[in-house]
Parts: C-alpha cells; structure tokens; sequence
C-alpha cells in the first residue's frame, strides 16, 4: 500500500504581493478545485478581495482575514458600473492596501481584465495578471464535452452572446461559415436569437448543441439537444444563467464519452 501523495512543491519562490500593489486574478470555473497555485498564493496574502459574483464562497474563504469587497455584474440587476470597480481598485492600492481583483474563470476571456488592467497602467499602479481556468472549456469538460476532438474540429471560437439585438455587432453569419464548435458566454437569455442567427447564416438545424448551466459546481445542469431546439429544451427545463452554450458536432461526443467517465469523488 502507498502511503498519502505528498504535498506539491513548487519549483520557484512565491511571488510576494506587495503593498499598493493589485493583481487580476482568474478564479477559474467555480469549484475551487480547479483554482491555479498563484491564486491561492495570491488570496492567502491578500488584505482586501475585490470579488465578482460568481466566485465560490469556498474560494473566498481562501483569503482568511481579508477585506471582501463585492463587485459583482449580474444581468437585470443591480450591478457596479466598470468605472467604479476600477476606481475602487485604484483607491485602495494608493492606501497601500494588498489587493487581489478576483474575477470568475480567467481574467482576460470576456472578464474585463484588459479594461482593468488598462486603468491601472494608467493610473501607474503595479499590477500582474494570475491566469485562471477557462469557464469554457472546463463547463465542456465536466459536461463531458470536449473542447476539440481530432477528427472533427481543428478550431474552437470563443463567443458572447449577451448582446444579441440591435446592438449585436457581432457577424453570427461568418462564424457559422467556419464550420467549427462555437463556445458562448453569457448567451442562456438570447439563445433563441443566437441560435436564429447561426442557422440563417448556414448551420444546420440539427447541429448538436448543449447548455451547460454552473459547470463544476454541485448545482451544474446540462441540456443537450440540436441548434434549432436547445432554446426550448432549456427554458423547459428551467436553466438559469450563470451558463454556456456549445455549439458543434464536439457535443456529440458527451455520449460517447459519458460511460467511463468517473465522478467527482469517486475513488
């Protein structure tokens, strides 16, 4: 018998966080499982957390005795405007303040890292960027989806569909023409509109798609049906954001797949 797995060790020092300094942290998908080494480094010497709403509460209790400051953005409600999250970040490391800015899956995939990370460099604040697993590909990955899969796909486009309407400058049409899976964040509310689009533009109606709803959590909730179907198949089955959507032959492969596939806890 073996005995336990000893503990990782890393091969550099730890960076050390710095007073007046902020660092973009990815809180990856949800379960702190998939939390990166230099996020917990990073919040276990954080003095104050800037913190969005879909971050973990078991990630957050990660940075013990620190400051939690909510900073979250939800759809329809009452939300911190970019322009004050940044100002916030801005003050609080010009007092001197250790500040992680912790963000849900990574920080520079439609999280607005860029936008923050631009101010600071603006306003001559230290900052460094703390990569974070993708919602995306880990939603596919416990839904049992691959993200690509030789054979059928040799590209994934990444996508956000909360903008679907007159506003949508977005050109649904050429990303159906790639014949490749499409990922969407933040596309549950305008899938019917997503998915309208996507079949004018040329994909075929019955082209697998799949909504994952708060992947890696104990609460996740997968739909699988085709492109001119999921829309319904969600709303009936009472998905609510947060939640992504994959489109492509990929989904295909979730049944394939899904009677080998070990759950989480198994020994």
């Amino acid at each position: 018998m073996k005995g336990p797995a000893k503990p990782i060790r890393r091969r550099r020092p730890r960076a050390r966080l710095e007073p007046g300094h902020v660092w973009l942290a990815g809180a990856g998908p949800g379960d702190p499982g998939c939390l990166t080494l230099d996020v917990a480094d990073a919040l276990a010497q954080a003095e104050v957390v800037v913190y969005d709403a879909l971050v973990d509460a078991a990630v957050l209790d990660m940075a013990e005795g620190a400051e939690r400051v909510f900073a979250g953005k939800r759809g329809g409600k009452p939300s911190a405007t970019q322009a004050d999250i940044t100002a916030r970040l801005i003050a609080l490391a010009r007092a001197g303040r250790r500040v992680v800015r912790l963000k849900g899956g990574d920080p520079y995939v439609f999280g607005r890292g860029g936008e923050e990370a631009r101010a600071l460099a603006a306003a001559g604040i230290p900052f460094r960027v703390l990569p974070g697993v993708s919602s995306a590909f880990a939603a596919g990955a416990a839904a049992g989806i691959p993200a690509t899969m030789r054979g059928i796909n040799k590209a994934v486009v990444l996508a956000t569909g909360h903008a679907v309407g007159a506003d949508d400058d977005l050109d649904w049409a050429a990303l159906a023409a790639t014949g490749q899976p499409i990922i969407v964040y933040m596309g549950l509310k305008n899938l019917p509109g997503i998915a309208e689009r996507l079949i004018a533009g040329g994909l075929a109606a019955a082209t697998p798609a799949a909504a994952i709803a708060a992947a890696t959590t104990p609460d996740q909730r997968v739909v699988v049906a085709t492109l001119a179907t999921l829309a319904g198949a969600a709303a009936e089955a009472g998905l609510t954001a947060p939640a992504l959507v994959m489109v492509g032959d990929i989904v295909a492969m979730r049944d394939e797949l899904a009677g080998s596939t070990v759950a989480d806890g198994a020994p």
